[in-house]
């Protein structure tokens, strides 16, 4: 059962949390307008999609990046407040453990807990998709990384295509080759010199100038098509071939799952950033409950001079979340480190942090 201070905290503590995030919020509009309002003139963007579309989905990305930051900042600010004012003094005065005071706290963090979770595995992801194809339209930002030329895919497991060359233009191959394989064993070759996406579903491919061979034992059949045309369905579509820089926070976490099997089954080899977005989305959430304890834990206690440097603290420890959670993407991207230990690394570091604070808190 919540008493009445529990419901007092609570209340504190999320009012406080929401009126930081609008804070944050103007700032940063403020601070995206002005770096952008060049690009918003020379482009031909209108007015409502700029305020009804892009600053919506600017806000939710940035909410995303920050949520767990801004949890700390409000956390010690409404705890330095109710300490400057005697109120935890009092608190503990009557005979309310530390540990029981955590509790009201933790509920809260539950609360914002879920609301990220939700957020960063649906919400945040549709809305920077949104985002990024506005911004790709109006700003031309962002550039296809995706491979082109000696393109390797597994479009089933005992399926291989292979390209020479590809051209995203008119979705169309040169030097095509398909290997059908049993047992890692070649069993068919289909070879073209062009291949040309025709739109429909399933995926259709319509080979010119085609080749085909079957292997049975030592027996080879070849058939030549000359001039003729051969349409082949295969589980290879136009967008396979286009991968933009950060294209794996533009997917929900369905749809980022789907994308790291279909990756697994094609051998493609850039199924790793893929893997550290989803382990991404795992470890902060939690990080909300750790960055809580910290701030109970340092601003509980009355100082003299006030919040001024509870807050620099609270803002910093905010900052060094940031930057561990950015270097432990990196890390984990470009090395051999196991990726779930590499993002629940900043969490591991926060955890020890946070009982040190713990231990050291006001009792």
């Amino acid at each position: 059962m919540l008493k009445k201070l529990d419901w007092y905290i609570i209340g504190k503590f999320l009012r406080t949390f929401f009126f930081t995030v609008l804070i944050f919020s103007m700032v940063s509009m403020i601070i995206d307008f002005s770096e952008k309002v060049e690009r918003f003139i020379e482009s031909d963007i209108t007015k409502e999609i700029i305020a009804f579309e892009y600053f919506p989905t600017f806000l939710l990305f940035i909410l995303g990046f920050l949520w767990p930051m801004l949890t700390l900042i409000a956390v010690i600010f409404f705890t330095g407040r109710m300490a400057d004012n005697s109120e935890i003094i009092s608190i503990l005065n009557a005979g309310v453990s530390f540990w029981r005071l955590m509790r009201p706290y933790l509920i809260s963090a539950g609360f914002l807990f879920l609301l990220y979770l939700a957020g960063i595995h649906y919400l945040v992801p549709m809305a920077n998709a949104h985002r990024t194809e506005i911004e790709r339209v109006y700003f031309s930002s962002g550039r296809d990384e995706g491979k082109t030329t000696n393109v390797h895919f597994f479009v089933a497991p005992d399926t291989k295509v292979y390209m020479t060359h590809y051209s995203k233009r008119d979705s169309a191959a040169r030097n095509f080759r398909i290997e059908h394989l049993v047992d890692n064993q070649l069993i068919s070759l289909t070879k073209a010199r062009s291949a040309k996406f025709v739109d429909g579903d399933p995926a259709i491919w319509r080979l010119d100038n085609y080749e085909m061979r079957t292997f049975d034992g030592l027996h080879e059949t070849i058939t030549i098509g000359g001039r003729e045309t051969l349409d082949t369905v295969l589980n290879l579509r136009p967008e396979d071939f286009v991968d933009y820089r950060e294209q794996q926070s533009a997917l929900t976490t369905p749809e980022l799952l789907s994308q790291i099997r279909k990756q697994r089954e094609r051998g493609a080899g850039n199924i790793r950033k893929y893997e550290v977005e989803l382990a991404r989305r795992s470890a902060e959430p939690f990080t909300i409950f750790i960055l809580t304890l910290i701030g109970l834990s340092v601003a509980g206690r009355k100082v003299r001079g006030g919040m001024g440097i509870q807050l620099a603290l609270g803002i910093f420890m905010g900052a060094l979340f940031v930057f561990l959670s950015r270097f432990a993407s990196t890390i984990s991207a470009g090395t051999n480190l196991p990726v779930f230990l590499g993002m629940w690394m900043p969490n591991l570091i926060f955890f020890a942090a946070a009982m040190f604070f713990v231990s050291r808190a006001q009792r």
